[in-house]
């Protein structure tokens, strides 16, 4: 279950731009270099990620955090500037192969879990690998493989009403890492934990970069997620104003 080898960066942005328009100025800001028209909330951005290690992206609301993410993650297009993940340049890709490279190589995890009521914890990991195309007696070992990583084997069988709000975190990055993911981007995966379960998680997400050496990249406010990452992003305004290793990395 060791990520791929290989790799200096997991993330590289060369001046990455994410311009909304203004309504009435769209037809400009295809043609504005100096992004002159519109909303930007991305300014430039310029970043490398290490492979192998757990980031945090820190900022106000508003501050272009979860716009980066989706720009990582392909769900949104820059409006200028480069994107580059696991050595994909994502401008490369149509809407179809961002959609399979994210089912191959990413894994996404949210603030409101995103499990489905109705399915087991086992099954909602599952239903991933179904949907991959993989067949049956794969999909039940890797699903109970993810399981045991999360420690949450034994409650198999329960689905997410049954669970606590840690478990069904639990779940949540069980089926994020079913696809083998090389990179994992969390958006406030701690934002409805209390704190003795947020810290029961970073630890668990700091275990589980060094244990699978993976990269996970993660958005939060929360000032406890710098004890346990080993660097800090800081952004501004849409704009890096510092990454400096965290006192987890001391």
């Amino acid at each position: 279950m060791k990520a791929e080898q290989g790799i200096e960066f997991a993330v590289t942005t060369r001046n990455l731009w994410r311009v909304y328009p203004i309504r009435g100025t769209a037809d400009r800001a295809s043609d504005d270099p100096q992004h002159m028209h519109g909303i930007p909330a991305l300014r430039g951005i310029n970043l490398d990620i290490p492979a192998g290690q757990f980031v945090a992206l820190k900022g106000r609301s508003g501050s272009g955090k979860t716009t980066l993410l989706n720009c990582l993650a392909g769900l949104d297009r820059p409006t200028s500037g480069s994107v580059t993940v696991l050595d994909r340049d994502l401008s490369s890709m149509d809407d179809r192969e961002l959609t399979e490279w994210r089912r191959e190589q990413i894994g996404l995890v949210f603030q409101s879990f995103g499990l489905l009521p109705t399915l087991s914890a086992y099954e909602n990991i599952e239903l991933l690998l179904r949907i991959k195309g993989e067949g049956e007696r794969a999909r039940h070992a890797r699903a109970m493989e993810c399981l045991e990583l999360v420690g949450l084997e034994k409650w198999r069988d329960h689905r997410p009403y049954e669970l606590s709000g840690g478990q069904q975190q639990r779940v949540a990055i069980a089926r994020s890492l079913a696809n083998h993911a090389r990179l994992i981007l969390a958006d406030e995966p701690t934002g409805e934990l209390d704190s003795k379960t947020t810290r029961e998680i970073l630890g668990f997400f700091r275990a589980l970069v060094e244990k699978e050496k993976i990269t996970l990249l993660m958005v939060s406010h929360d000032p406890l997620v710098d004890g346990y990452v080993h660097t800090l992003i800081h952004l501004a305004d849409g704009q890096v104003m510092d990454a400096i290793p965290s006192k987890g990395n001391l």
